[in-house]
């Protein structure tokens, strides 16, 4: 939801004026540390072994690994943050003064990082992607179109192992659900943007989304009565208001419904600007310098303190044996959500029992099904990118 532009320099930005986003920051910026806490699993183009044979016999379109994927990922880039804590204030003051259009127009993508091979000292990384765009007008209607991407090693160094390996066109990888394959080569196929009817956001239509406050404590309030299954772990799923929720599971849920409201939901620019400001005063998050994101965009980073991937409401056994962190980078200069990312805060380890399967057999999680086994800390076990998020008054062209 966000363009290919470089950061803007912090210090020219924040030359602008002393705002009372700034005075506000001095006095109350909180910096308490987060426990290593994640969110969201990614789909991804990804495979089983079952379905290899028939994807094999479709037509293929060779697509090659640009220099995008070559570039070695890292977290904090080397550089040295300027006033980290300002990053969110300033987002917000900028943001406040985006356009607006007929549409509001996302292209995300969404990626895994894949462990290849059978040892922690042979293995590679392969990063599975895939493609969204979405198109939703003011009333709520929308359409939808999505497309699988060539997968890739995920830096220099695993493109130089993949090479030595033969540069296989398919790896095979581990996954929750058993062995699967990676290709290197996407189906080529016409896209088109299907409608998806009216599309809603925590329950809301575009008029309450319009009509949310725009001073972040009201906004917070609002928020705190959204409904849904907050519960990171729970034996059954269970609807409840975030306001019942305290402590690390309350700001979870808060900042997850403000990650939707910054690059996804159909809400004015002062709604983005007091969801940031609300990310600001919720203890836990803190703005921690600059990096690059999945996509080479230079942003600055803010952790969040979020203790799993797993979809909210989706699951009530989580299929991870590590721990996880969250990470935004966002974009100050253009008040932007560039990427969420998760990071292996402990590496997989243990074993899990999870529901019967189809069979009636009982099932269990190890580490060898784990897509980041050989992950260590700090590296990125999955992330979603916001190429695109900006009004527009360009229908899809598709």
């Amino acid at each position: 939801m966000d363009e290919l532009d470089a950061l803007r320099q912090m210090r020219t930005t924040l030359a602008r004026e002393e705002s009372p986003d700034r005075l506000t920051l001095r006095t109350d910026w909180r910096r308490s540390a987060a426990r290593p806490r994640a969110r969201r699993t990614f789909r991804v183009p990804l495979v089983s072994i079952a379905a290899t044979a028939a994807l094999a016999a479709g037509t293929l379109v060779a697509v090659s690994l640009t220099s995008d994927g070559d570039q070695t990922r890292t977290i904090h880039g080397g550089v040295s943050p300027r006033m980290p804590g300002n990053a969110l204030l300033v987002a917000a003051t900028n943001v406040q003064k985006g356009p607006t259009g007929t549409y509001w127009h996302t292209t995300r993508i969404a990626g895994k990082i894949y462990a290849v091979g059978e040892s922690a000292a042979g293995h590679y990384k392969f990063e599975s992607r895939m493609q969204y765009d979405d198109w939703t007008d003011r009333t709520g209607k929308a359409c939808s179109a999505h497309q699988d991407l060539p997968a890739r090693p995920w830096t220099d160094r695993d493109r130089q192992k993949w090479v030595a390996a033969g540069a296989p066109k398919r790896v095979r990888v581990a996954t929750e659900d058993g062995p699967g394959y990676l290709f290197t080569e996407s189906v080529k196929r016409k896209l088109t943007c299907r409608s998806v009817g009216d599309r809603r956001f925590f329950g809301m239509t575009p008029r309450q989304l319009a009509e949310l406050p725009t001073q972040p404590e009201q906004l917070k309030d609002a928020l705190l009565d959204i409904e849904g299954n907050w519960e990171a772990y729970a034996p059954k799923v269970a609807r409840q208001p975030i306001r019942a929720l305290q402590g690390d599971k309350r700001v979870r849920a808060l900042s997850d419904v403000a990650g939707t409201l910054l690059a996804e939901a159909i809400v004015p620019p002062e709604v983005r600007a007091a969801a940031f400001r609300m990310l600001a005063t919720l203890p836990g998050v803190k703005a921690e310098g600059e990096t690059t994101d999945p996509l080479g965009r230079s942003g600055v980073v803010v952790s969040l303190p979020l203790e799993t991937t797993i979809p909210l409401g989706l699951s009530t056994a989580p299929r991870q044996l590590g721990t996880y962190r969250r990470q935004w980078i966002i974009d100050p200069g253009k008040g932007t959500l560039l990427a969420v990312q998760d990071l292996v805060a402990t590496p997989p380890h243990g074993s899990r029992e999870l529901p019967s399967g189809d069979d009636g057999k009982p099932r269990r999680l190890t580490v060898a099904d784990q897509p980041d086994r050989f992950h260590k800390p700090g590296e990125v076990a999955g992330y979603e990118t916001y190429e695109v998020a900006e009004w527009t008054d360009t229908v899809p062209d598709f």
